[in-house]
């Protein structure tokens, strides 16, 4: 069996290159949404002495799926080339609201030195902050389940008084 070589990250240095990614999901949300990620996460940034080398945002499209989300794609790919050492979100869901899909590309991310941040979720380094991440990622992916129960309940109500 080979044997994986995986880079150790450390807390984080002043001056490390970061990248900050932004994403709404529905026309509810708009540029303002978008706009206020982005304030976040600067301020995170600023705070913590990193320094913002790119932006990445979705605009319009679920975090349910991260195959479909094109500036996603491109972050992950982009990892890889070691310009960033972290990713910024303004909440872990943000990233991913499948627990399958964070897993998948934390893991991917991982392998090339890179660990996502929360602005405002408190999430950092640490068994402690491990497990804050995978309730927060299970909470997400929850209300992806919460939804889609009541979208289908509300088409067949629509249904049944045939105004659907």
């Amino acid at each position: 069996m080979a044997k994986r070589k995986y880079i150790i990250l450390a807390a984080g240095a002043e001056g490390d290159p970061v990248v900050i990614y932004a994403r709404y999901s529905s026309a509810k949300q708009n540029e303002q949404s978008i706009e206020g990620q982005l304030r976040f996460c600067h301020e995170y940034a600023e705070r913590r002495g990193f320094r913002v080398v790119g932006e990445y945002i979705d605009r319009g499209i679920s975090g349910a799926d991260a195959e479909g989300r094109p500036e996603f794609q491109r972050m992950i790919q982009d990892a890889a080339s070691g310009a960033f050492r972290f990713i910024v979100v303004w909440k872990l869901d943000r990233f991913s609201r499948n627990r399958y899909d964070s897993a998948i590309y934390k893991q991917r991310l991982v392998r090339h030195g890179v660990k996502v941040l929360s602005a405002t979720e408190g999430v950092g380094e640490g068994y402690e902050s491990n497990v804050l991440a995978a309730i927060l990622e299970t909470m997400a992916d929850d209300y992806l389940r919460q939804l889609s129960e009541k979208c289908s309940e509300g088409c067949t109500k629509r249904r049944e008084k045939g105004t659907a």
